[in-house]
């Protein structure tokens, strides 16, 4: 019988209660893949509270989104264009190389 390890209770938390449908996680298309992903709406929230208005009618939006590396493929770099459900964002932040699940934080300029 295999030992129970930290690292696997929580690669099957990852998979099983994270990015599952009925839990956290939600169908989304990210570059032309469907993938199950977590967009953090409260996060989002918070930073559409600070927008930075770049001129008028014009503000940068930001998204915080989650997704398990073994499906999105290598840790995006900065500047790099990511199409999230048909939107095309610029990655300005990306952190969890090495680890299960990335967080991304995307950008792209919106009008109101």
């Amino acid at each position: 019988m295999e030992a129970v390890t930290f690292k696997s209770v929580l690669e099957s938390d990852v998979n099983n209660v994270f990015f599952n449908p009925d839990e956290f996680g939600d169908p989304h298309t990210i570059d032309g893949v469907s993938m199950t992903a977590i967009v953090d709406e409260m996060e989002q929230i918070e930073r559409e509270k600070k927008m930075k208005s770049k001129m008028d009618g014009i503000y940068a939006r930001q998204v915080l989104l989650y997704v398990k590396a073994s499906e999105f493929g290598p840790l995006p770099a900065q500047g790099r264009i990511v199409t999230l459900d048909g939107k095309k964002y610029t990655v300005v932040d990306a952190t969890g190389e090495d680890s299960l699940v990335y967080s991304i934080t995307l950008e792209a300029n919106r009008s109101r």
